[in-house]
């Protein structure tokens, strides 16, 4: 795909200054080995060697949420903040923190893992392994399985003539759609999901004290506009900060490319 990409702009791989890759998994800090991606059949490589063993062109990988963050830093709507932290809500829920300026990766890479940051220890299984995990709650295949449940057991909902008949997922545009139309399931569903995301701010604050919570990612970028009151409206109840009105939560400004402008700013950082 590369070498396509290069003939195409009548290029070589002479003129790159590297490749940055996002990855959605954790991605060990010593080595840039991917350690794990629960989504994909990719655990276990080390992608960045690979890379640069075929193609002979510097390589830097990085978790793809944390890259976003780092995008959303770099040319985004945290351009002047040093303490931030970026929330992606799509299949799953991903995150980046930046502190003092930096990207905090933990001492194993796994650091920011706020998707899977259990949030009721009853709560319902999360693809992880664990139960009440925030992605179960928040990311858009949970989203699909409350709205399935609710059909099974008989409401009624525009959704279902909205449906993939390819895949049958129900994709983040479908409930943007559902949510124009006000479709009743739809707009329970969603709120309820908004303000888990909001309580989960409210924790990030608590540990973190960010200057702003930046949010992202397929289902952000589908709902932003019916969520983030909500979502802001969860966090602001927040008693402990109440005194403190100079804290944001924004929607990215970058969107689907926030990732990619994230692996160039890694890519730039490590050459």
């Amino acid at each position: 795909l590369l070498e396509e990409m290069l003939y195409a702009e009548d290029l070589s791989k002479k003129h790159l200054t590297g490749i940055g890759v996002g990855v959605p998994g954790i991605i060990a800090t010593k080595n840039d080995k991917i350690i794990r991606t629960p989504n994909m059949n990719l655990s276990g490589i080390s992608l960045k060697k690979l890379l640069e063993k075929e193609l002979r062109i510097k390589c830097a990988i990085g978790n793809d949420a944390n890259l976003g963050t780092l995008g959303e830093k770099w040319l985004g709507a945290a351009k002047n903040a040093k303490d931030l932290v970026g929330l992606f809500i799509g299949t799953g829920v991903g995150a980046g923190i930046i502190t003092d300026g930096h990207l905090l990766t933990g001492s194993h890479g796994a650091a920011a893992e706020i998707g899977h940051m259990i949030v009721r220890q009853d709560g319902p299984r999360c693809g992880c392994g664990n139960r009440g995990c925030l992605e179960a709650f928040c990311g858009r295949w949970a989203i699909e399985q409350n709205i399935r449940r609710a059909i099974k057991s008989g409401e009624k909902t525009v959704i279902t003539k909205l449906l993939d008949r390819k895949s049958g997922s129900i994709k983040s545009k479908f409930l943007r759609k559902a949510l124009q139309l006000h479709d009743r399931l739809t707009v329970k569903i969603i709120t309820a999901a908004a303000k888990e995301l909001g309580k989960a701010c409210i924790s990030i604050r608590h540990i973190l004290d960010p200057e702003m919570i930046v949010l992202g990612g397929g289902v952000m970028e589908a709902c932003g506009d019916f969520m983030l009151p909500i979502v802001r409206q969860a966090a602001f109840e927040d008693r402990f900060f109440s005194n403190q009105d100079d804290f944001k939560i924004s929607l990215s400004e970058l969107e689907d490319d926030a990732i990619v402008i994230g692996a160039i700013a890694l890519i730039k950082s490590a050459s």
